[in-house]
């Protein structure tokens, strides 16, 4: 099936018919959809079908048991509550789509040419971005990862088991890791880098640091009509403490920081709240400068913010980078603000590279995401021009 005709499959699975947006989230039914439908188009090109022990997928043109690390492209299908269509599906169709171009070809590889959907990389239901890499490499503890709950409580094991795996199996996965000798994943931009430059296709140089932060805001509930001010004891107000200061102290840091996410208690329109609790993402060129921002939320709310992920500067393989940058007619090398399972790997000492596809408005993780079909179509062209380069 070509680019379009996978895209057309997609385009209904799990998107909500009000906001328009998707809600693709790990071990639910309409991730398991997903996972099937990633299944058959790997059946449908000959591909061999793993999953590794986080329940990530892994389609095998060659057996890279027998042959040696293969060349590994894709990304992930899950997407952030209302998020956009080409967030992550579209590095996976592209990368189907290359094996795709490669097979009628007649291209026969040196090397082994896998293609991987990455579960839950956003985050979106139990709170760990690129959880399916980070358990795989290590970074995310199995015993913490099946700990983790969702907002109705639901534990990240109890989830899988529903969804038919096994958590115990979470953990590094030393097998998974061998098969991989490079990882180039194509994405959307989240941004307007190649909009500016009127440029199709960039290749990555680095994700800056990034990290999210839980802020619990203790109250005490009480009548909204009732109690004088003077007597309130309103998390609300160091909410929003924390989100101006988020706003300024990134602002005087070089830096970014969204408050994103709040849970509010008892969540009554006539109670003050009993408690508050709320997420930070902070991100910028360098760690002091988050690590700044962090502390001025900290310092303005009397909260000291709850460290639940961390990811350092994550430079990737600035040779690799070079390399197809002159393949792809000397194309722009550009950082990213966005974390990606790329990310993750090439800090697990995987050469890996990333591809940009133009977003003509920059905006991200909305329905508003956009690329149009003549750059999705680049991008194809693109991820197939280094498949051959890494794989002859």
């Amino acid at each position: 099936m070509t680019f379009d005709g996978m895209w057309a499959e997609l385009l209904p699975v799990g998107r909500d018919p009000q906001s328009g947006g998707y809600r693709r989230f790990a071990w639910t039914r309409t991730d398991h959809d997903l996972r099937e439908w990633f299944a058959a188009e790997a059946s449908s090109r000959g591909l061999d079908l793993t999953v590794d022990r986080a329940g990530n997928q892994w389609a095998w043109w060659g057996d890279p048991d027998r042959d040696g690390p293969g060349l590994v492209l894709g990304s992930h299908l899950d997407s952030v509550p209302d998020g956009g269509a080409y967030d992550g599906p579209l590095g996976v169709v592209t990368a189907l789509a290359t094996v795709e171009a490669l097979q009628r070809q007649g291209f026969r590889p040196s090397r082994p040419i896998g293609v991987v959907n990455f579960v839950d990389e956003e985050g979106a239901r139990f709170g760990i971005a690129c959880a399916g890499s980070r358990i795989i490499t290590g970074v995310l503890d199995a015993d913490r990862a099946r700990g983790l709950r969702d907002g109705d409580g639901r534990s990240l094991a109890e989830a899988m088991t529903t969804a038919g795996q096994d958590p115990r199996a979470l953990g590094r996965d030393e097998e998974t890791l061998r098969r991989v000798g490079t990882f180039v994943e194509l994405h959307v931009e989240q941004g307007r880098g190649l909009a500016d430059l009127d440029r199709a296709v960039a290749v990555g140089s680095a994700i800056w640091p990034h990290g999210r932060w839980r802020l619990d805001l203790a109250g005490e509930a009480n009548h909204a009509g009732t109690t004088r001010l003077e007597d309130r004891h309103d998390p609300m107000l160091s909410l929003a403490a924390a989100i101006t200061t988020a706003r300024d102290a990134a602002s005087g840091q070089g830096c970014v920081a969204t408050v994103g996410k709040v849970r509010v208690e008892p969540n009554g329109v006539n109670a003050i709240p009993s408690h508050v609790t709320a997420w930070l993402d902070a991100r910028g060129p360098a760690e002091p400068g988050v690590r700044a921002v962090v502390e001025e939320v900290a310092e303005r709310t009397g909260v000291r913010p709850v460290e639940e992920s961390w990811t350092g500067q994550t430079p990737f393989d600035p040779a690799l980078a070079a390399r197809l940058a002159a393949l792809l007619g000397e194309a722009p090398v550009l950082a990213t603000g966005a974390g990606h399972d790329a990310g993750i790997l090439a800090t697990a000492g995987v050469p890996t590279a990333m591809l940009f596809v133009r977003n003509p408005t920059g905006v991200s993780h909305s329905p508003a995401e956009h690329a149009e079909h003549a750059d999705c179509l680049a991008g194809v062209e693109a991820l197939t021009a280094v498949a051959r380069e890494l794989a002859s």
